[in-house]
């Protein structure tokens, strides 16, 4: 039983220093969710870390894991953001990808309104070493 303990636990170190890792790649900014019920109109990112105060934006993808359009949004200020819920602007139906990114909150014309449109400077995605802050998740 001891060695189930210890096992466990340096599994758990591996798995906690793994996390830490990835967001350390993306210089401590990250968006965590899960699959899940779209179905009541919202969708949640469970943790994201930004270096700013800025957007969760919520766009569909599928097997590409290209950003397509956006079907949601909500503020975010810099640094730990818990439970963060977006209201979807549009059905989503259970099975369909929708990928929870991290926008930042520079280049338009207004502090607090949410400007983007798909491939827009305002308010657009985050890049760290030109890799989006990103999580796909499913619809359930």
């Amino acid at each position: 039983m001891t060695k189930t303990l210890v096992t466990a636990s340096a599994l758990l170190a591996l798995g906690l220093f793994a996390s830490q890792a990835q967001a350390a790649s993306h210089g401590g900014m990250s968006v965590m969710g899960e699959d899940q019920d779209v179905s009541g109109g919202t969708v949640t990112a469970s943790q994201i870390n930004a270096g700013a105060n800025g957007w969760l934006v919520v766009h569909r993808t599928d097997a590409d894991m290209k950003p397509g359009p956006v079907v949601g949004h909500a503020p975010l200020k810099a640094g730990e953001n818990n439970d963060v819920a977006a209201i979807l602007t549009e059905p989503v139906k259970s099975g369909e990808m929708l990928m929870l990114m991290l926008h930042s909150e520079e280049g338009g014309t207004e502090t607090g309104i949410f400007e983007y449109t798909l491939g827009a400077k305002e308010d657009g995605p985050v890049r760290v070493d030109d890799k989006l802050v990103m999580q796909v998740i499913t619809a359930k």
